[in-house]
């Protein structure tokens, strides 16, 4: 019975810590592609659009419409890309191959970091900050999440939401 109770307690922390997690958004330091540290610090006060990615997907088209979103509205959001290789093995290259894959092929000059997880055990600390603050957690690659100025989850979008539907230009638009 107390082994019992004492792993119900340890399951309901271990749920309850990502449903509430501590912190905002700005406590996150994360690596780019180039690993340079990112300081989200630097975010605070701007509006974000944070995207899962991936190479070798279905979607990856949507990184020419990141790109436009971010030349179109660039005063208005900030779009931040995280390479995750979580769906199908979509993602499958280095930080490296990554960058060449995005700028070679469409001219990605907004923010790319690190490749990470964005499910699982391996959850990044920052997935599981969008997951708890939102309520929704990547379905798919190109997943995307609105921040608003004050770094609260504004949106949740699914991967067949464009970067440029209207619903997303509503909410990055003041």
């Amino acid at each position: 019975m107390v082994t019992m109770s004492l792993g119900s307690s340890f399951i309901s922390k271990l749920f309850s810590a990502e449903k509430s997690p501590e912190g905002s958004l700005y406590d996150f330091k994360i690596k780019s592609l180039a690993g340079e540290l990112i300081d989200f610090e630097k975010y605070r006060g701007k509006k974000l659009l944070i995207v899962n990615t991936a190479s070798k997907c279905g979607y990856t088209y949507q990184y020419e419409d990141l790109q436009k979103l971010q030349d179109t509205y660039g005063d208005k959001v900030t779009v931040l890309g995280f390479p995750a290789n979580n769906f199908l093995w979509q993602e499958p290259g280095s930080n490296t191959e990554i960058a060449s894959f995005c700028q070679r092929n469409y001219g990605v000059t907004f923010q790319m970091f690190e490749k990470i997880s964005v499910k699982g055990r391996d959850k990044h600390p920052l997935y599981k900050w969008l997951t708890a603050k939102s309520g929704e957690s990547p379905s798919w690659n190109f997943c995307k999440y609105i921040i608003d100025k004050d770094g609260s989850v504004i949106g949740f979008f699914g991967p067949k939401v464009k970067p440029l539907d209207p619903e997303i230009i509503e909410k990055i638009t003041p």
